[in-house]
């Protein structure tokens, strides 16, 4: 496996500490077990961007994980990164904990783990920290790296255990955390421990269904062990309105285990409702590029054919285009309004944030080598009430709200991905009213909030 995520840190393994008791030891045994329960027929569904599954020893829940596991394993060719969340069994931790190790080990082989990453996330948030003694013995991310490396080429490791944290510390790592297609997250959780069969029945199914609402706040420790990773996925989930589906749901009553005192098991896939699928996002970027090329060439922004287009890029959308250049703005133009088919919006606006954003001179043939483009697809602005500039502040969603404000005949936006650099909410206001021209001292009259997808 490729190691150049370990940062030339000297290597340090973290050795397995439930082989030989959760799944075997022997790495021909464990290939079997795996083979086996990954041979049963998946579900019929896409591949998910995040996944809650169980933790608990092989014969009692190894086939419930798989059911979620034999889907992700479509994403072969596509996932080198999991980021995976579990939460603390032996050792209480406040907040969140890392391990320092380069690589975590399994009877199928060493997984190397993104340290770097690692050392960024606990200098920028003041509740993570390396705590080795939490991941020691502890097997809710463990006996998830078999499965991991048996449906998925070479992978890079993001191990994090969750002790004592709100849902939105989680969140708040794990929207830093989420990345692309070639990201994958995975919650670790059994549901409820030790009751008797009929009632853990009742209590896992009521318990999915907080999850499928995404109810995270009425998820507690008795309801699932991995509650404060899972709280934290739900909001994040929706916060980005995602959507989840339950593959499976049952206890060691009906696998392994007698039914007086049972643990149960469920597995649950989570979707991006994207607009633009592979298919589609490759058409407009050709589009995107064709409209710039062609404004160099011609002078001209490029006229896209409609004619055997997907009815999704026929549809109105508002979108914004933005040129980086060296990790610098060089163009930024679009709308808030929907008032354009996605394809011709795109082809205007890529020409646009090109050649006529005041405030750069227009992109060069050389520049536009080197260029990065990205498109951001926003939802419809609705309006966002308040009282004072504070209660709009406190109402502003960071990472998540895209805002238009406006005072008289002043008026600006900032799309989420500002957050990105603007992290404080009363700096990213003061920034916003700067924008459109508001006095520091005045508060606006009115404010619009809005989310975005992104594409690049």
């Amino acid at each position: 496996m490729n190691d150049t995520s370990t940062n030339q840190r000297p290597i340090s393994i973290r050795p397995t500490a439930v082989a030989g008791s959760f799944y075997p030891k022997d790495a021909s045994q464990l290939n079997t077990m795996l083979d086996k329960y990954l041979a049963l027929e998946a579900v019929d569904i896409d591949p998910p961007k995040a996944i809650i599954a169980p933790h608990a020893g092989y014969i009692y829940s190894g086939q419930t994980a798989a059911s979620i596991y034999s889907i992700v394993g479509k994403l072969k060719s596509q996932i080198n990164r999991v980021v995976l969340l579990g939460p603390t069994h032996r050792v209480y931790v406040k907040g969140i904990a890392l391990a320092s190790n380069t690589h975590f080990a399994t009877p199928l082989g060493n997984i190397p783990v993104d340290t770097a990453i690692l050392s960024e996330l606990e200098n920028n948030y003041p509740y993570v920290q390396f705590l080795d003694a939490a991941h020691e013995q502890e097997h809710s991310l463990e006996v998830h790296l078999p499965f991991l490396q048996k449906i998925l080429d070479d992978i890079t490791l993001i191990p994090i255990l969750v002790g004592d944290a709100e849902p939105e510390q989680v969140a708040a790592l794990l929207n830093e955390l989420w990345g692309g297609d070639e990201t994958l997250i995975v919650i670790s959780s059994d549901l409820s421990h030790f009751l008797d069969y009929e009632t853990a029945c009742k209590t896992d199914s009521e318990t999915t269904q907080l999850i499928e609402h995404f109810e995270y706040n009425k998820i507690g420790s008795s309801q699932a062990c991995g509650c404060m990773p899972l709280r934290g996925l739900l909001k994040l989930a929706q916060n980005k309105n995602m959507s989840i589906q339950t593959l499976d749901l049952c206890n060691s009553g009906d696998t392994a285990g007698s039914k007086d005192r049972v643990v149960g098991y469920g597995a649950y896939a989570l979707f991006e409702n994207r607009i633009l699928n592979k298919d589609d996002k490759k058409f407009v970027f050709d589009v995107i590029h064709k409209s710039i090329e062609q404004g160099l060439n011609t002078g001209n922004a490029y006229k896209a054919e409609t004619k055997n287009v997907a009815q999704n890029i026929k549809e109105n959308y508002a979108v914004f285009i933005t040129l980086k250049l060296n990790g610098q703005l060089r163009g930024c133009i679009g709308t808030t309004e929907a008032h354009m088919s996605l394809i011709d919006a795109v082809a205007q606006y890529a020409y646009a944030a090109a050649f006529s954003d005041p405030r750069f001179k227009p992109l060069t043939a050389d520049e536009y080598k080197q260029v990065d483009i990205s498109l951001s697809i926003l939802t419809p602005a609705v309006p966002l009430p308040f009282n004072d500039e504070q209660d709009l502040l406190n109402k502003l969603r960071p990472e998540i709200d895209g805002l238009i404000i406006s005072k008289n005949h002043a008026r600006a936006t900032f799309l989420p991905v500002v957050w990105e650099s603007i992290k404080d909410p009363k700096q990213f206001l003061d920034e916003l009213k700067r924008k459109a021209g508001i006095k520091a001292s005045d508060s606006p009259d009115k404010a619009w909030r809005y989310t975005a997808e992104y594409y690049s």
